[in-house]
């Protein structure tokens, strides 16, 4: 194999990023060589923009992130290699994502800064949960009083979600256009699982029928509950006020 010949060393290289398994430097690479052979940086570069052409109309594809370069599925085959994994990946709740994006924007940024703007408190988990996958780390400590710790994204968090260095973030307004709008449910007409409904229809065969009360129907109830009751009570307050003023008789303090 001729090393000097950046075709050849492509060829290597694929073979480097596809045993490690995970993004590799051009520092990592170069130290794969013995100190005769070792290729410049100059040199591994000009074979990575070959293997990155021989990618083209393949599946997978060249893509350098924080951490270096790694060769991965294209993101258009996703939907269907998923299936490879029994496990479904992991979802994430609402507030730990804008919390790792608001670190992610603002950073560095304090848990006590994050509440401000969220208007909430930052659950302890969640900020366990984003330091154990190290997508986040405590850079320092702002000089306030209690020196409350001071988060920032970590090389970790740019591999997966794919990107070089933090310019490559998308826009908070793109952000806020890919925010689908919430949709009316209605609950009365959402499907009921099979297996469930199964359940209570043997249930019904079973027991005597009795009425059903849809939870529409209930709050309906509720309300023509509320219909017509007392909010006012000044008149009471007035009656009682004229029953403290008459004076008591002599026979009313015997019963006392």
């Amino acid at each position: 194999m001729n090393l000097s010949d950046p075709k050849d060393l492509a060829s290597l290289l694929e073979a480097f990023l596809l045993a490690s398994g995970k993004p590799m430097s051009v520092e990592r690479m170069a130290e794969l060589f013995d100190e005769i052979e070792r290729p410049t940086p100059a040199l591994l570069r000009k074979a990575l923009e070959v293997l990155d052409k021989s990618c083209k109309g393949r599946a997978f594809e060249l893509k350098e992130v924080a951490s270096g370069y790694r060769l991965q599925v294209r993101e258009r085959f996703s939907p269907w290699v998923g299936r490879l994994w029994e496990e479904r990946p992991q979802r994430y709740s609402r507030a730990l994502l804008e919390t790792l994006v608001l670190i992610a924007y603002r950073q560095p940024i304090t848990r006590g800064e994050i509440e401000d703007i969220r208007g909430v408190a930052v659950n302890s988990q969640i900020v366990k949960t984003l330091l154990e996958r190290e997508w986040v780390r405590v850079v320092g400590h702002r000089e306030v009083p209690g020196r409350p710790a001071m988060f920032a994204t970590t090389k970790q968090f740019l591999d997966h979600f794919n990107l070089k260095n933090l310019d490559e973030l998308p826009p908070l307004a793109v952000l806020r256009e890919m925010e689908p709008e919430p949709q009316p449910i209605d609950v009365e007409d959402a499907p009921v699982p099979a297996a469930l409904q199964a359940r209570a229809d043997l249930e019904q065969d079973l027991e005597a029928p009795r009425e059903q009360t849809s939870f529409r129907s209930l709050l309906a109830e509720l309300d023509s509950m509320e219909t017509g009751l007392k909010t006012d009570f000044d008149d009471l307050r007035d009656e009682t006020e004229r029953e403290e003023d008459q004076p008591v008789s002599d026979e009313d303090r015997r019963d006392y």
